[in-house]
């Protein structure tokens, strides 16, 4: 995964009232934190930084005031009507330095003829470089077969990762399709028939 260029602001304002503020000129507040560090408290652009964090675990280059800050995005609160970045978390982190992130699992290929599958785990916990994080991990369930089951110790894992998630959990299961029978419409004949007796009565009555 690339590092995603973005220039931040200091800022020594905080509070709901200037976190509104912030977002009206477009900025969004966020804070950097760890390595026993003090956090450190700034605004990113608004735009460029919501197409960041659009990639799970984005890393984010910095330019604070001409200073260099690496940093991975922990986690996005998000006002739960709008959906708009409400606010940031970032870990501060360096090159080489190993990190725990949960990864989504993506599935690709086709099960067998009249089997689906059941993804039981979306995302699995692994330790990577933070600055070389994968963005998933694929499954290949490509002519697998009702009965069988993908395990965590089964995936093949990014290079450099190992895996954090419990090695006996289940990730995906493979089972036969479920047919539903549709019951047959017999109440419509029933009621088109009811319909032509008035027509005979006036025929009748004619």
């Amino acid at each position: 995964m690339s590092e995603q260029k973005l220039a931040a602001e200091l800022r020594t304002e905080f509070g709901k009232g200037y976190a509104r503020r912030a977002r009206a000129n477009h900025q969004i507040p966020a804070v950097i934190y760890g390595h026993g560090a003090e956090p450190i408290h700034v605004t990113l652009p608004a735009k460029a930084t919501t197409l960041a964090v659009r990639t799970p675990n984005a890393l984010l280059s910095l330019d604070i005031n001409g200073e260099g800050h690496l940093a991975l995005v922990k986690d996005v609160q998000r006002d739960p009507v709008k959906q708009i970045i409400e606010h940031i978390d970032l870990l501060t982190v360096r090159q080489g330095e190993k990190v725990t992130v949960d990864v989504p699992v993506h599935v690709e290929g086709e099960t067998a003829p009249g089997t689906v599958h059941n993804l039981e785990l979306t995302v699995v916990s692994l330790e990577a470089e933070a600055t070389h994080l994968p963005e998933s991990v694929v499954v290949n369930i490509e002519g697998r077969a009702a009965g069988e089951h993908i395990h965590g110790s089964d995936l093949v894992l990014p290079k450099g990762t190992v895996l954090l998630t419990d090695a006996e959990a289940l990730v995906v299961n493979i089972s036969e399709a479920v047919e539903i029978a549709e019951e047959a419409e017999t109440e419509a004949p029933a009621e088109a028939g009811a319909g032509e007796a008035p027509a005979a009565e006036e025929a009748a009555a004619e």
